[in-house]
C-alpha cells in the first residue's frame, strides 16, 4: 500500500504529532508504512521454570525460527512454519515455560532491573494481564515481594491465572485506582514500574481499531491521569529507588511531557537515569533526555516509550488516606503447626524457603511473601502469595497453584504422563495410564514439568486440574 494511501487511515492530528517527532521524511514514511504491516510474534522464556538453553533444546524439534530480542536475554521473536495449532496450546506454554509477550513490552522490566538488580520490594502499578509481573518475578527469582495492582476487576482473574501458570509465588495482588499508593504506602518500594494506561498508538499493528477513538482531547485527558499516577508512584518510592515509566503510545503529550511535569514538580528530588546504552542499538531510539522512544519501524516491533527515574530525596507526603482497611483475616500459624505443615508438604515434594511465611485463615493455609508484612493493614489485598492447602479431617488438600510453584519432586514422587495422557489432563478428564502408578498420591508431570497433584483411584489417576483452567479442543499433539 503506498504511504499516501496508508497514512489516510491514521488521524490527521496524530500524523501531525508524529511528523514533529520524525522530521526526516524517510523515517516518517517508514513509520507510516510499518503501521500497516502485521506485528511479529515474540515470546519470553520463563526462567523460574527452565533455563534459556534447556528451553531451546527442548523445543528444537518444532523447527521454530527464534530470533533474539536485543534488550531481553530471555526474549525471542518467533516464526513457525505450521501455525495450525495456536501457540498458546503447545505443551510448553500450558506448563508455564514461556509467556507470549510483545518484544517492546519486555523493555521496561529490563530498564528497571538494569538499575536495581537486588530490589526486594517492587510494585507493578498496572499489572494485568501479567507479562511484566511474571518477568519481574523471574528477575527476582521469586524472592522479595511484588505488589501487582490492576484497576480493572475483569482483568484481575487473568492476572492471577498467568501468575499461577508461571509458578510465581512472591506477589500480592490489589485492585485499586493506583492513585491510592502514594498516600497509603509512602516510601515503601525499592523499585516501581508504572506501565501507564495510555492511548495505545503503538499497538496499531496488533489492533487495527487502536486509533478508532483517538483524538487530541482524549489524549490530554489520559495524560492528566498519567500525571496523577506518576505522582502517586513517586511518593510510594523509597529515596534512592528507581521508577520506570512506560507506555505503548507514541505522542509526547503522554510521554515526555508527563516526565517533564514530574521534574518540574520535584526539581531537587528526581533525576533521569539515561537508557542510551541499555542494549546494543538502543541509541537509535534514545531521545536527547535519555528516554527510549521506540517507533515501530526502528526494530520492527510495537511502539513503546520508556523513561527511568531515580528518587534523590523525600518529598512532602500526600494526605493520609481516609478509608478503613479492616482487620486482616489471617494470622501466623503456631510453631507446632508450622512444623507439621512443613513435614506434610515435604511428603508430597512441596518445599519453600524463608522468603515465604505460613499464615492461616479458618481452614486455609497460605504462604505470604515475607517482605509483604510491612504493607499489611495499610491497603486491602485481593490475594497474597500462594494458597498452600485446605485442612480437613484426614490432613491437607494441597492447592494447584502451590504445586505448580513449589513442587520439587524426585522420580519416586512423580508419574510422567505421555503426550496423550497429558492432553487428557488439560481437558479435565481422568487419566487411564497403561501402567498404573505405584503411589496413591503423586505429582503428575509431562516433559518433567509438574501439572498437578493427583491420587490413584483403582487403575486411574483422578484429575485435580482446576475447572476454571480446563482447556477445550486440540492441544499440543
Amino acid at each position: 500500500m503506498p504511504v499516501s494511501d496508508s497514512s489516510s487511515l491514521l488521524p490527521a492530528d496524530f500524523l501531525t504529532l508524529m511528523r514533529q517527532n520524525l522530521p526526516d521524511e524517510a523515517a516518517f514514511e517508514a513509520f507510516v508504512a510499518i503501521c500497516q504491516q502485521p506485528l511479529r510474534r515474540s515470546i519470553r522464556i520463563n526462567t523460574l521454570k527452565i533455563s534459556v538453553a534447556d528451553f531451546l533444546a527442548q523445543t528444537a524439534h518444532y523447527d521454530w525460527q527464534l530470533t533474539p530480542v536485543p534488550w531481553c536475554d530471555e526474549g525471542f521473536w518467533i516464526t513457525r512454519e505450521d501455525e495450525s495449532l495456536p501457540l498458546g496450546s503447545v505443551a510448553e506454554h500450558l506448563s508455564g515455560l514461556f509467556y507470549i509477550q510483545e518484544a517492546s513490552s519486555m523493555l521496561p522490566v529490563t530498564a528497571l532491573f538494569d538499575a536495581v538488580s537486588n530490589a526486594e520490594t517492587v510494585m507493578d502499578m498496572a499489572a494485568a494481564p501479567g507479562s511484566k509481573t511474571t518477568q519481574i518475578a523471574a528477575r527476582m527469582n521469586n524472592h522479595g515481594v511484588i505488589l501487582a495492582n490492576e484497576f480493572s476487576s475483569s482483568r484481575v482473574k487473568v492476572l492471577h491465572a498467568n501468575i499461577s501458570r508461571c509458578g510465581v509465588s512472591n506477589t500480592a495482588l490489589t485492585h485499586f485506582d493506583a492513585r491510592v499508593f502514594g498516600p497509603a504506602l509512602p516510601e515503601m518500594f525499592d523499585a516501581i514500574l508504572l506501565d501507564a494506561p495510555c492511548s495505545g498508538e503503538g499497538v496499531i499493528r496488533k489492533d487495527a481499531d487502536a486509533m478508532k477513538n483517538w483524538s487530541l482531547e482524549s489524549t490530554a485527558e489520559i495524560a492528566a491521569t498519567q500525571r496523577d499516577l506518576i505522582d502517586s508512584a513517586f511518593h510510594a518510592l523509597k529515596p534512592g529507588g528507581t521508577l520506570v515509566y512506560s507506555t505503548c503510545t507514541l505522542n509526547q503529550i503522554e510521554n515526555q511531557q508527563v516526565i517533564a511535569w514530574l521534574l518540574e514538580r520535584y526539581p531537587d528530588a528526581v533525576e533521569i537515569t539515561p537508557l542510551n546504552d541499555l542494549f546494543a542499538g538502543a541509541a537509535q531510539a534514545a531521545t536527547v533526555e535519555g528516554y527510549l522512544h521506540v517507533f515501530p519501524h526502528l526494530f520492527d516491533s510495537e511502539g513503546f516509550f520508556v523513561a527511568r527515574l531515580r528518587k534523590l530525596a523525600s518529598v512532602e507526603p500526600m494526605p493520609e488516606p481516609t478509608y478503613k482497611v479492616g482487620k486482616l483475616p489471617f494470622s501466623h500459624v503456631s510453631r507446632k503447626l508450622e512444623s507439621e505443615i512443613v513435614q506434610a508438604a515435604a511428603a508430597v515434594s512441596l518445599t519453600w524457603d524463608a522468603s515465604l511465611t505460613l499464615w492461616q485463615r479458618d481452614k486455609e493455609i497460605w504462604l505470604f511473601p515475607t517482605h509483604v508484612t510491612p504493607m499489611l493493614g495499610k491497603v486491602r489485598f485481593s490475594r497474597i502469595g500462594l494458597k498452600l492447602a485446605e485442612t480437613f479431617a484426614k490432613g491437607y488438600r494441597w492447592q494447584h497453584e502451590a504445586v505448580i510453584a513449589l513442587a520439587q519432586p524426585d522420580e519416586n514422587q512423580t508419574f510422567e504422563l505421555s503426550a496423550a495422557e497429558a492432553e487428557e489432563w488439560y481437558h479435565g478428564r481422568d487419566v487411564y495410564p497403561e501402567v498404573a502408578p505405584t503411589r496413591d498420591e503423586m505429582i503428575v508431570t509431562y516433559q518433567q514439568q509438574p501439572l498437578g497433584l493427583a491420587k490413584k483411584v483403582g487403575s486411574r489417576i483422578k484429575n485435580s486440574y482446576p475447572r476454571e483452567l480446563v482447556r477445550d479442543g486440540r492441544l499440543f499433539r
